[in-house]
């Protein structure tokens, strides 16, 4: 599983990254994290605002910082 984190490295970003990664091990499942920084990728993905999360390259959330629950629920049915 791969979860991107999209955005230009804003306080806003590094939350949901921190929320991301917290989901990832409270979960224990096996997933690539990587931030995107390149406005081009972002809006190629279809992302308008920051920040946004991308799972397996499908945009999933944008414009705002997710719990680690909701992140956590994400994950769970894209696991399945």
């Amino acid at each position: 599983m791969n979860v991107q984190i999209l955005g230009p490295g804003c306080p806003n970003c590094l939350a949901l990254e921190a929320n991301a990664r917290k989901a990832v091990e409270e979960l224990k499942i096996k997933a690539e994290i990587e931030h995107v920084f390149d406005i081009n990728k972002m809006v190629e993905m279809g992302m308008m605002m920051s920040p946004g999360l991308a799972i397996d390259g499908e945009l999933v959330s944008q414009g705002k910082i997710l719990s680690v629950e909701e992140i956590k629920n994400i994950l769970k049915s894209k696991s399945c």
